[in-house]
């Protein structure tokens, strides 16, 4: 989907991204990851033409975008900021309308996909489309910047830091809302962030970037087994390397399943099939238990986890 060959950008006698080579497949997140200078943004901003190339070849579905008109080529990507970039005058709905109009959609085709994209946020398109920015939590503002870059349906959609700003509890609804948008619509995304846990969370495959070069590109569960140099071993952290790739895999991977699930006891306790290993050791040594119980997503009991199945199988 996107191939960046050789691509390097100068600001004077400045190198912020230096002779890059980086492949994002059709379907997968790409995570450019890295501390603040590294060049994760600049490369970004390449793939959309918000800043030009100095030298070398980007190309999206093995066109050169160089050539490529570049109102197509952006209304083809879907690109959500931190902060969201909303005009504060626009209405929710009609910031979410922006590219439908550019594109010149039907009214009702609109209004149609403020309403479905809304819902698909969890926010009541009643409650939610006549608001003005100002009005909104920074989480839902976020959401909103997240639903206009989909609006059109794009097939690529690059984020830049677009949680950077926000609590920590937000940020982590953001993100498994991000999961589940992923699960649903299997969009090529390319997402900048400078925390290595969101980047290990969201990622098919994270580009670790330093002084402008790609130091190791590879699947987090990669990156943390077999970090390529002192730099990415230091970034994804040398002691709790065991914690993170924990909270890479669902409990299902462990869970000793029933026979047949069965409904759940009133009030019962327990983990979803979905929860990282990583939350589920945390319950356990919380609570001093030695078993939990496992539901679907349906409140159905599927199964068992075994704390010494979870220590001895962890990681």
């Amino acid at each position: 989907m996107i191939e960046l060959k050789n691509v390097t950008r100068r600001f004077g006698q400045t190198v912020a991204v230096d002779h890059i080579d980086l492949t994002v497949e059709t379907g997968e997140v790409c995570v450019l990851v890295g501390s603040s200078g590294c060049g994760k943004s600049t490369t970004l901003r390449m793939i959309n033409r918000l800043l030009p190339t100095s030298s070398g070849e980007i190309q999206v579905d093995g066109e050169d975008i160089a050539g490529m008109d570049l109102q197509r080529l952006r209304l083809n990507m879907g690109y959500a900021i931190q902060g969201t970039g909303l005009f504060p005058h626009w209405t929710v709905a009609r910031n979410i309308a922006l590219v439908p109009r550019l594109l010149k959609w039907p009214k009702a085709r609109i209004q149609a996909r403020v309403s479905e994209l809304l819902e698909m946020l969890d926010m009541d398109p009643a409650r939610f489309a006549g608001a003005y920015p100002q009005q909104l939590s920074g989480g839902q503002a976020q959401r909103v910047g997240v639903a206009r870059a989909l609006a059109a349906d794009p097939n690529i959609l690059l984020m830049d830091e677009p949680f950077g700003a926000l609590d920590a509890i937000t940020r982590e609804n953001l993100q498994l809302e991000m999961l589940r948008l992923q699960r649903q619509l299997k969009k090529t995304t390319v997402f900048v962030t400078h925390d290595i846990d969101e980047a290990l969370r969201l990622a098919t495959r994270i580009a670790v970037m330093d002084q402008g070069r790609i130091i190791q590109h590879d699947t987090p569960e990669n990156i943390l087994r077999r970090p390529a140099s002192d730099f990415v071993e230091n970034l994804v952290g040398r002691q709790d390397r065991g914690l993170k790739l924990m909270a890479l895999r669902p409990v299902r991977d462990l869970m000793t399943p029933h026979d047949k699930p069965h409904p759940a006891e009133p009030g019962a306790d327990g983990l979803k099939e979905d929860d990282s290993l990583r939350l589920a050791l945390s319950v356990m040594l919380w609570q001093d238990l030695q078993q939990v119980a496992v539901f679907d997503h349906l409140g159905n009991e599927t199964g068992v986890l075994l704390r010494q199945r979870l220590i001895e199988g962890g990681v």
